[in-house]
């Protein structure tokens, strides 16, 4: 039989390395891999692709990411590309001047480190629109920052308590400041103006473009369901998968209500049948266990130090009790869910793999594939455990360097002896443990290239700093795996994740080989052709 598509010239990474230089393609599967034997198989109607000394690779998977959020910031006030609190309130400005009908302004993205202490005021804000209320979550989407106006429209004074999963920021007096962390962010998102049906519809495809272009052809949804007034994908992606719009290969993670029990397992299991169609399985449920380290509520085996390096009584904030958590997980995995657990700071992550050892105790051994996304700080004694109780490290590796958040907001309040165990990727590596790799775009940028960059160096690509923890380095090749092999584990997609035959044809070609170039140039590289199951879904014009 004739291959509909031939791959030549150029090195292919298998499971073996870059062993290849050829791969045929019949249908949506691989249908040979080898050398110049290969060409036996073009016929009159074969594409022939010269790859001209450019590296093809299996597609990247992302392994936690948020699409239709991220879609839909893109189309409103996108702070995302601001250094400085200058800069960052001209754009609002200059967005709410150009959008006059907009009755809220809501976006977000913006950097904690542009504002001193990470926490900016509603008078800032109330100075560039005073008229109409605002909502703009930072960079890291726990926290939100508001107008005065915004705050007056949902009720938040003086008076207005702490909510249990979350905080407002006050002032000396004990008046809200405008900064809302974790929980308290629903007291004003809930009252924002939803998203339409089209308008998710066309973040997710606007989105999905974008992935592809970066090379991804499968990911997993980390949050199904509605959290913080963010808005549920969920009808996004059964429209996209029902009409054939949705080219990418989505498991979604549906969101477990942290203020809720065991009661709500029921309706996942009827969502998970409800949301499963095509392309798009609702197979995973999503489970946060902590904040973010940045405003004190990632949490932490020891308490948080002050700005004078002694310790506080805080320890962060656990969003899931502890002591429920093994019970709950052991259940789901009973049921043949998958568990994705948002796990930062070191109790979180303690508290997640205890719970995956309960559920293999009570269970026996399962292909539930259990994965722990973020690891900041990881304790050193639990670094074993990833590999001992088969759970996946999911890594975000954009994360894993000298930045000013992390020089600032982070290392001064964790000190250093836990500051030094922080993303340790390579410590993960050695121990045996799998590695899966995602962005959580809009956090960070969705560019696996770009992630792989930091993980191989441990240095932003656009920064020339320090190298952080220069041990925690790993070297390209499992770099690339985390992102292809590993997230495809994940994402309980073994028909993808590598090139061999009989694997579906999610394919990537860069613009060059990355193996023949320094390591400090890998962030140099581009994303040339995307395919999905053999068709083409993102091309370079020059490609």
């Amino acid at each position: 039989m004739h291959a509909d598509l031939l791959f030549t010239g150029g090195p292919v990474l298998t499971p073996e390395g870059r062993t290849a230089t050829a791969v045929a393609v019949t249908g949506d599967r691989i249908t040979a891999v080898g050398n110049s034997e290969v060409h036996d198989l073009v016929g009159p109607k074969t594409e022939v692709v010269d790859l001209a000394g450019r590296l093809l690779l299996p597609g990247f998977q992302d392994a936690h990411v948020h699409p239709v959020p991220a879609g839909l910031e893109l189309t409103q006030c996108d702070l995302t590309g601001e250094k400085t609190a200058e800069d960052t309130l001209a754009a609002v400005r200059a967005y709410a001047d150009a959008h006059p009908d907009r009755e809220w302004i809501t976006g977000g993205g913006w950097s904690m480190e542009a504002f001193e202490g990470g926490t900016p005021t509603k008078e800032l804000l109330d100075a560039v629109v005073p008229d109409r209320p605002v909502y703009l979550p930072n960079r890291d989407h726990h926290g939100a920052w508001v107008n005065s106006r915004a705050l007056e429209l949902a009720g938040v004074t003086r008076d207005t308590p702490d909510p249990a999963d979350g905080r407002f920021e006050r002032d000396a007096s004990g008046e809200p400041t405008g900064m809302l962390q974790e929980g308290a962010m629903q007291y004003v998102g809930r009252i924002t103006p939803p998203a339409t049906a089209a308008d998710r519809l066309a973040a997710l495809l606007h989105a999905q473009r974008h992935l592809h272009a970066l090379g991804i052809t499968a990911w997993q949804d980390a949050l199904v369901g509605t959290f913080l007034g963010m808005d549920d994908p969920s009808e996004a992606y059964l429209a996209a998968a029902r009409d054939g719009s949705l080219t990418a290969r989505v498991v979604g993670a549906l969101w477990w209500d942290r203020a809720r029990g065991a009661e709500q397992i029921p309706e996942l299991v009827e969502r998970r049948a409800a949301l499963s169609h095509g392309r798009f399985r609702a197979t995973s449920v999503k489970l946060m266990l902590d904040g973010v380290a940045e405003n004190g509520t990632a949490s932490l085996l020891d308490p948080y130090l002050d700005k004078c390096g002694c310790a506080t009584a805080n320890r962060g904030t656990s969003f899931i009790d502890s002591t429920q958590l093994p019970s709950y997980v052991t259940e789901l995995d009973a049921l043949g869910f998958q568990c994705h657990f948002h796990a930062l700071g070191d109790r979180a992550v303690r508290d997640a793999l205890d719970a995956v050892e309960a559920a293999r105790k009570a269970n026996g051994p399962s292909d539930t594939r259990p994965h722990l996304a973020h690891l900041q700080v990881v304790h050193p004694d639990d670094v074993p455990r990833f590999a001992r109780l088969g759970a996946t490290a999911n890594i975000q590796p954009l994360w894993a360097a000298h930045e000013p958040q992390m020089d600032e907001l982070t290392i001064p309040f964790l000190g250093s002896e836990r500051a030094a165990w922080q993303y340790p990727f390579g410590a993960l590596l050695r121990s045996g443990a799998r590695l899966a790799a995602g962005s959580d775009w809009p956090v960070s940028s969705p560019d696996p290239l770009q992630g792989i960059h930091v993980a191989v160096n441990r240095v932003s690509p656009d920064e020339a700093g320090p190298v952080f923890l220069p041990a925690e380095r790993i070297d390209l090749t499992a770099a690339l795996t985390a992102y292809t092999a590993g997230s495809a584990y994940a994402n309980h997609l073994d028909d993808t994740g590598s090139v061999r035959e009989g694997a579906l044809a999610d394919l990537v070609i860069l613009d060059r080989d990355p193996f023949d170039g320094p390591p400090e140039a890998i962030a140099e590289t581009r994303v040339a052709l995307t395919y999905v199951g053999g068709e083409r879904v993102h091309a370079e014009p020059d490609a």
